[in-house]
């Protein structure tokens, strides 16, 4: 099985699919690997520890992919790099279908399987393959840097002889993954950590990290998908929410928010006049702003600032730490890969296995839903 890894060419993409660690692995699998030139130098891998790791080094993306049975990127392809593709090539990348349906039209025209990798599903035998995990990791953790960065003051307490110094208070709308390492970052760095999340399972895991969970009655069981997601929520469940983290928004210094419903447009939970509230030089990190935000105020790839508080709408942040973000992606792709194929064996495209099903995008010339 001959794997390609391509370059990025996305607006302030800096990761790499497979990392040289990863091309070990495969090679020892039974793989060859072919990376393009300079693929990983964004993230901090040359090109010559790819050779030294036992990958060949192709001049450009139509050299790698050449005879290539799978293809592995970060973001997904533009449509001339689909052109290259030929027909059985097994394409493995982040594919938001709902935002490419020109691009899996041409896809199947040309007979490639796609496998979409923020499709994995949330079930014990793929967590190790489950980009979104990990990447929102990334995310989390660098969102509180941003805030921290933003903030006219210290997060921890301090003792000087100028005087005490109180520890800043920090509010993490959402416990997903993101919003759990957001939670241990602020924690990490001094801050008093208070948060919010819709679903009841994880008000133990918030716990278990030092903070506060607020507003503990409105959290609900049935609020959470059988893939441990957020469920959308009514339009009264939904003011109650608001209402609660009104509440608590006048007090904080540092705002980071998660909350994201896959597939549809992020909850507005934070209106402009609660942002009215909140103390002068606060500073609020949405990271729903991929997905329009969680706050009305937040504009996307931008920094606003609003009523005295610095609003921050990041794009991409995990691509703002490459190297540990490629590392875990790789991982995440090395794992799928070795699921698809086992050592020994062949590349399988099973429709009615409980990973492979779900994540094909396109199979056999045709889109699949």
């Amino acid at each position: 099985m001959r794997v390609a890894v391509l370059k990025e060419t996305a607006e302030r993409e800096q990761r790499v699919a497979v990392v040289p660690d990863s091309v070990v692995r495969l090679l020892k699998a039974g793989a060859t690997v072919a990376v393009e030139h300079d693929a990983g130098a964004a993230a901090g891998f040359a090109d010559a520890l790819y050779v030294k790791a036992g990958a060949t080094i192709a001049a450009d993306a139509a050299e790698a992919c050449a005879g290539a049975a799978v293809v592995c990127k970060v973001q997904k392809p533009t449509l001339d790099e689909a052109a290259r593709l030929s027909a059985g090539t097994v394409l493995v990348s982040l594919l938001p279908a709902g935002q490419s349906a020109d691009l899996l039209a041409r896809l199947a025209e040309r007979q490639v399987t796609a496998l979409a990798l923020e499709r994995v599903p949330r079930i014990s035998r793929a967590q190790s393959m489950d980009v979104l995990s990990s990447q929102a990791t990334v995310a989390g953790y660098k969102a509180v840097l941003l805030a921290a960065g933003a903030l006219p003051r210290f997060l921890p307490m301090l003792t000087t002889a100028a005087g005490n110094i109180p520890p800043a208070k920090a509010f993490v709308l959402g416990a997903g993954v993101a919003g759990l390492q957001a939670i241990a970052t602020a924690r990490r760095l001094g801050a008093v950590v208070s948060a919010f999340d819709v679903r009841a399972a994880v008000k133990e895991q918030v716990h278990s990290l030092g903070a506060k969970f607020i507003a503990a009655e409105l959290a609900a069981g049935a609020a959470e998908t059988a893939g441990g997601y957020a469920k959308e929520q009514a339009a009264d469940a939904q003011a109650r929410t608001q209402a609660a983290i009104a509440a608590v928004l006048p007090e904080m210094d540092l705002v980071i928010t998660t909350a994201a419903i896959p597939g549809k447009r992020a909850p507005v939970l934070i209106a402009e006049e609660m942002v009215r509230t909140m103390k002068a030089g606060a500073v609020l990190v949405d990271l729903a702003a991929e997905s329009g935000g969680n706050c009305a105020i937040t504009v996307p790839g931008e920094t606003v600032t609003r009523h005295g508080v610095t609003i921050m709408g990041p794009l991409n942040l995990p691509s703002t730490l490459p190297t540990h973000a490629s590392a875990m992606f790789s991982r995440n792709v090395l794992e799928l890969l070795q699921h698809l194929a086992p050592k020994d064996q062949g590349l399988t495209i099973d429709l009615a296995d409980e990973i492979t099903g779900p994540m094909a995008v396109t199979h056999g010339g045709q889109v699949r839903p």
